[in-house]
């Protein structure tokens, strides 16, 4: 039986790009009805981030939005507004991404809509958070990246910092989010009152370099970059091979006695300088070069079977990882209209949490969800002529 915890809850989701979206999809995979509302002419920004990959929009709208409804409305229209109180009346949750003090503005902030419906749990996703001089300011993945320290400490020590390659900032918040709507509506069954749950790309990119901060606050002195290497264990990071290249992490002192063994230096482990972990963080520099010297004597797939005992990865690129047998045995490449994405990261019983359906069409359910709020097929059709809605034949 699938696991869908969240059946018969009702989200309204007025986010766009791919924090909001994250929260709200993975809401949905869980079982609630998420009822994406978008602006009947241009959508949700990320239909159009990259080339169009499907007929609703880009891959990255695509990755973000599954198991969603599309309702098209103008909420800056008062007609539009109607709408969206009704539908908000019966709904669990509310999730905004807008501009700072846009949703009081409109009249859809948090005070206005938990007086309306005190069981509504509803969710901000900010760029910097509540508080603070930069409060009011928009933000994007890369730009927290930037400000949050997590370009300085990203790349080679010789070179300018660079943004990692996944939106880790935004997915996260979009994680956070959904954990903070999920306990909010734990609780709400033994209260019957929602909250007011607030998350921030900042904040998010805070906690992701939680180690890192501490050791500034407490030293005084930022980290830097240190390529593939990890600053607080040796060995870790990619080596080349005669072929390739291996991420090898020999985390403690036995996994570095048997990596010195395997690769014909048994000695490395017994020397003064490199006899324990911090004695190896030290003289980093010193032993590096030495396992190098080894470990490009030969192809990876040697060393894949001599290092069998210590964690090692070969470098794979996305082709090669979509293309390998283990993350087909996952069951995380999940088929959607005929494209394969990737399914939620989380299996129940054994079972794979999967999505329900395919990312909507712009104003695809308009219709759907409108009559479920009561407008007759004649008042849809004059919201519709009236660039209120936006309706999918």
């Amino acid at each position: 039986m699938s696991f869908q915890p969240l059946q018969g809850i009702r989200i309204v989701d007025l986010t766009s790009s791919l924090a909001g979206p994250t929260c709200t999809e993975i809401l949905g995979a869980l079982g609630a009805d998420v009822v994406k509302v978008e602006h009947p002419g241009r959508g949700d920004e990320a239909r159009d981030w990259g080339p169009r990959f499907f007929e609703g929009g880009s891959v990255m709208f695509f990755s973000a939005n599954a198991s969603k409804r599309s309702l098209a409305l103008d909420v800056k229209d008062p007609r539009g507004q109607e709408a969206l109180l009704r539908l908000v009346d019966g709904a669990d949750v509310f999730v905004q991404s807008m501009r700072a003090g846009t949703a009081e503005r409109l009249g859809f902030g948090p005070e206005a809509l938990r007086t309306r419906n005190e069981r509504l749990v509803y969710c901000s996703v900010r760029a910097f958070g509540r508080q603070g001089p930069l409060a009011g300011a928009p933000g994007y993945d890369p730009l927290m990246q930037a400000f949050a320290g997590i370009v300085s400490i990203t790349g080679e020590p010789d070179q300018s910092g660079v943004r990692v390659g996944a939106s880790l900032v935004d997915i996260g918040t979009g994680v956070w989010a959904a954990l903070g709507i999920f306990a909010a509506l734990h609780e709400r069954a033994q209260t019957g009152r929602g909250r007011e749950v607030d998350v921030a790309l900042f904040e998010t990119a805070l906690s992701l370099v939680g180690y890192q901060l501490t050791d500034a606050l407490r030293s005084g002195v930022a980290p830097g970059r240190f390529g593939t290497a990890f600053p607080l264990i040796v060995p870790y990071e990619v080596f080349p091979t005669a072929d390739g290249e291996l991420m090898i992490s020999a985390a403690n002192d036995r996994l570095f006695a048997r990596l010195c063994a395997e690769i014909g230096r048994p000695e490395l482990a017994g020397d003064p300088r490199f006899r324990t972990n911090p004695d190896r963080v030290a003289n980093r520099d010193a032993l590096i070069p030495l396992v190098r010297e080894e470990l490009a004597k030969h192809p990876s797939a040697h060393w894949l079977e001599a290092l069998a005992d210590i964690p090692v990865a070969p470098v794979q690129d996305l082709a090669e990882v979509a293309a390998h047998e283990q993350t087909r045995a996952t069951g995380m490449l999940q088929a959607l209209d005929g494209i394969e994405t990737v399914a939620e990261p989380l299996q129940v019983d054994g079972e794979r949490v999967a999505h329900r359906a395919a990312p909507p069409l712009l104003g695809q359910h308009s219709a759907e969800v409108l009559a479920e709020l009561g407008y007759s097929a004649e008042e849809i059709a004059e919201l519709a002529a009236a660039s209120i809605t936006r309706l999918v034949q």
